[in-house]
């Protein structure tokens, strides 16, 4: 599983962090490594406006 995927559903609140440390591998004290890892962050989404037509 992506890891940023796991990150993002914690950070959503959608799992703990002995939860995303499990899913990840990892021991719970390196998960706050982890979280601090800018390539790990999910990449934003950018969404262009769209002209209205009427």
């Amino acid at each position: 599983m992506d890891k940023r995927k796991v990150i993002t559903a914690y950070r959503r609140g959608m799992i703990s962090i002995q939860e995303c440390a499990q899913i990840l591998g990892v021991d719970s004290s390196q998960i706050t490594g982890l979280m601090n890892d800018p390539q790990l962050c999910e990449p934003q989404r950018v969404v262009q406006k769209q002209p209205m037509h009427g």
